[in-house]
């Protein structure tokens, strides 16, 4: 379906669908203006008629308001946790299994990404994964879903663990943030910081033998470093965690290969390291 907001009295080529009055110009500023939506974040359909943003609104309108955790498009939210959602931070390390705690951050108010997003992207893989891997955030697949990595860094990530012996039973997969930021934008380090303690106690519960940080936003939140990916990827360093020190291993994110595919042959040497140590573990 297709909404467009540029309807205007008497003029109706650009009402939804495709109409075979528009010119080849028309038709390409209307994709445009499309896709630019879909950056912002704005990329689902939420009514089945177009609007007529023009019209004079002498009433309110009928249709359903939206949802009082939706904010409108342009709208900044500050990052002030509720008293609630920074107890729940701070209760993180009362959380006894991993569905405990992902239930925890479903009930969690203190990251602002929650009210923009669809869904919570908590995990995927085994509970008893050897190998746990930390991207940034998810995209807007994930935030369909409600899984991390499923689009097509997701997809490229699980041939690359393929390619060493590795599937989705064998591996626990999670993001720094546990909700999209709008328009796919990097989260804010507010909001990493919000997210933080849940992450440090999904670690702890977890317990694998090696971590797997994908990209330099990850790499830098986990280890505290402030040395950009390509320094920090193939160095085995070491997370400190209550249940003891855990070997980690920063690598390239998969959508910066799908970017960039020249840089697959570093990402191979670092895969083979870390099948290496899962191998010897």
């Amino acid at each position: 379906m297709i909404l467009d907001c540029r309807v205007k009295p008497g003029n109706d080529k650009y009402a939804a669908g495709t109409n075979s009055s528009m010119t080849t110009s028309e038709r390409q500023a209307l994709q445009a203006l499309l896709a630019w939506y879909e950056a912002m974040g704005a990329d689902e359909a939420i009514g089945e008629a177009p609007l007529d943003c023009f019209a004079s609104v002498t009433q309110p309108l009928a249709a359903a308001p939206l949802a009082p955790e939706r904010m409108s498009l342009g709208t900044r939210v500050a990052p002030s946790p509720s008293p609630s959602g920074g107890a729940s931070a701070a209760r993180s390390s009362e959380a006894a299994t991993l569905a405990e705690l992902e239930a925890m951050v479903a009930g969690f108010d203190g990251c602002p990404l929650k009210r923009t997003a669809k869904s919570l992207c908590f995990a995927r893989g085994s509970e008893k994964a050897r190998i746990m891997l930390i991207g940034e955030a998810p995209g807007r697949d994930e935030d369909l879903q409600g899984k991390p990595f499923v689009g097509r860094a997701g997809q490229l990530l699980d041939r690359m663990l393929k390619a060493i012996g590795l599937d989705e039973g064998q591996v626990y997969i999670t993001n720094t943030v546990y909700w999209r930021p709008p328009g796919n934008r990097t989260p804010t380090p507010q909001e990493v910081e919000a997210c933080a303690p849940f992450l440090a106690r999904q670690i702890e519960l977890l317990s694998p033998k090696v971590l797997a940080l994908l990209g330099g936003a990850a790499a830098k939140s986990i280890l505290g470093s402030s040395e950009g990916i390509m320094r920090l990827r193939g160095k085995w360093l070491s997370y400190p965690c209550a249940t003891g020190d855990i070997s980690a291993l920063a690598t390239l994110h998969p959508a910066y290969l799908l970017r960039n595919p020249a840089a697959k042959r570093l990402a191979w040497r670092d895969l083979l390291a870390l099948k290496a140590a899962l191998d010897a573990s």
